[in-house]
């Protein structure tokens, strides 16, 4: 049994700006984190028969990997070689379509078990772009970079994305102390709301690729939304925390401007309401929009704040930082397993 533990995301500034709508054009910013929040996926070959076994919300059993309607756990099984024989499952602390990128880190998770399996193992930027090919070419999802490469690398980082798709990966280092505070004044709050990612981007790709008229507020939008990112790093970096939630109220200014998907009117109205009565500085819907978590950035009055947001059905979610990405938590008997599997599956879980 292969166990890989997979860290859900917080994207503290420049979303958006990692879909290949924006970034061919003018280059894509994230300043995102990991998350203490993390989906499991637990992975063993079979000893029994050749039948593949999936399950997550629902349970497939099928002979062969064509076969799964799962595509995300179709095309990484393709992608590795491994056509029948073996079971996977997943689990999750938070649930899927709430904006912390469950999708990628699923797939992230169950291609880390599949590389242990094979004992295939790679660099960092190697899973995390077999993630992004599965999704954005194989699968053709109208989503970004930023899940796949966040679900590899978890930490405080920034993530560069050059206008050909490359994207480099760099640390941010802020005191313990001191982010602990940021922490403590970032509350997230589960509005109740789940929704498709890429059904909420597709009026932002469908804009970019749309005449001038059509593209212009949306990429003005997104340009502003990327010097933010930067904006916002800079003062995490100094540690000027209060600035960083004055500065995501800018942000979700902008993204709000760019879709009606993105915001709710009844989470507006609230967000209006806590600015007035709570001191809260600035928030947003975290990921694309449309419903998942709400972050409020709130320095003072955080019991009042706590109490009135779960008195309107959003009950707070307490997290930390995680400095680690995907990898794998448990691999027992895969020596075993991985040996006895070798004599049919020699094609399929051996090399490239």
């Amino acid at each position: 049994m292969i166990v890989t533990r997979t860290p859900f995301r917080i994207t503290l500034g420049g979303g958006g700006t990692d879909l290949p709508s924006f970034y061919s054009e003018h280059g894509g910013f994230i300043f995102a984190m990991g998350i203490d929040k993390y989906l499991y996926v637990m992975l063993n070959p079979s000893l029994i028969d050749r039948k593949i076994r999936l399950h997550y919300t629902q349970s497939e059993t099928v002979d062969h990997v064509t076969e799964l309607r799962h595509e995300l756990a179709r095309e990484a099984l393709r992608l590795h070689q491994v056509e029948d024989g073996i079971e996977i499952s997943s689990l999750a602390d938070l649930p899927a379509g709430t904006g912390m990128g469950s999708s990628s880190c699923y797939l992230v998770g169950l291609l880390t078990a599949l590389r242990q399996l094979r004992q295939d193992f790679a660099p960092l930027h190697e899973v995390a772009e077999e993630a992004c090919r599965i999704e954005l070419e194989t699968l053709n999802k109208g989503i970004g970079k930023q899940d796949q490469y966040m679900a590899t690398f978890g930490g405080l980082t920034v993530l560069n994305i050059g206008r050909d798709g490359s994207v480099e990966v760099k640390r941010v280092k802020v005191g313990v102390a001191a982010f602990s505070a940021l922490l403590a004044n970032a509350h997230l709050y589960y509005t109740g709301l789940r929704r498709d990612a890429a059904e909420v981007l597709a009026d932002q790709n469908s804009a970019m690729r749309g005449t001038a008229a059509i593209k212009r507020p949306v990429a003005e939008s997104l340009l502003a939304i990327k010097d933010l990112g930067h904006r916002i790093l800079e003062a995490v970096s100094a540690e000027n925390f209060d600035t960083f939630g004055r500065l995501m109220h800018e942000h979700w200014c902008f993204k709000k401007a760019m879709s009606q998907k993105i915001s709710v009117t009844h989470v507006d109205q609230l967000y209006d309401h806590v600015r007035r009565e709570f001191g809260v500085l600035g928030g947003k819907l975290v990921g694309a929009g449309g419903g998942g978590f709400l972050m409020l950035y709130a320095p003072h009055k955080h019991r009042e704040l706590e109490e009135y947001m779960l008195s309107n059905g959003m009950p707070r979610l307490h997290y930390t930082l995680e400095l680690e990405g995907s990898k794998v938590v448990s691999s027992l008997g895969n020596t075993l397993l991985h040996s006895m599997q070798q004599p049919r599956r020699a094609m399929a879980l051996g090399g490239n």
